[in-house]
């Protein structure tokens, strides 16, 4: 047992004198450092710490207004959904075959659509635009593919309905539009 804890002094004498030495060591480099050499270290030490601030005072400034343009982000996603049921409720009521000869229907009508032109100048103002895809080449970008359309008219790959309005903020895509892409109408006989 005395045999242990000797040998754990030993150990922790020697790691003692090890950092001494290096300590000593750094302390003689220093000591052979000329001012000019200590002056030239400290300037790099200086001029490494303030690209440092300004990196990060940019980033911070982005980030600050990368908040203030994209804070609504989420609520602007889901007010979407505001758009898309006055459209669904505007043609209900004009499939409807109960109320086609009702005669304020068209007032009706009216009215909701005053609501959706308000609607849509709100999110005007706020950078919120639809995106046009029609008769435009198919984006996965900007377009979500949900079936094909045989079309020999158009080119393959061309937007040729659209299921559901996408919109963008800004720069950022806040939905996709989800549409129907045109292909080559298929020959009977199994040619292309």
């Amino acid at each position: 047992m005395k045999l242990m804890i000797k040998s754990e002094q030993n150990i922790h004498e020697k790691a003692s004198l090890d950092e001494k030495s290096k300590k000593e060591t750094k302390k003689q480099e220093e000591k052979n450092e000329t001012p000019e050499e200590k002056l030239k270290i400290t300037q790099e030490k200086l001029l490494r710490t303030m690209a440092e601030m300004e990196n990060q005072r940019r980033r911070f400034e982005k980030e600050k207004q990368d908040a203030f343009d994209f804070g609504g982000f989420n609520f602007a996603a889901e007010s979407l959904s505001l758009i898309d049921n006055i459209d669904r409720a505007i043609n209900s009521f004009k499939n409807d075959e109960s109320l086609k000869n009702n005669k304020d229907l068209n007032k009706i009508i009216e009215g909701i659509e005053v609501v959706k032109k308000d609607l849509i100048s709100i999110f005007k103002k706020n950078g919120i635009e639809p995106i046009e895809c029609i008769n435009n080449k198919f984006d996965p970008n900007f377009h979500q593919a949900m079936l094909e359309v045989e079309n020999n008219a158009k080119e393959p790959g061309t937007v040729v309905q659209e299921i559901q309005k996408g919109y963008m903020m800004k720069d950022r895509l806040l939905r996709p539009s989800l549409v129907g892409v045109a292909k080559k109408r298929q020959e009977k006989g199994g040619k292309k």
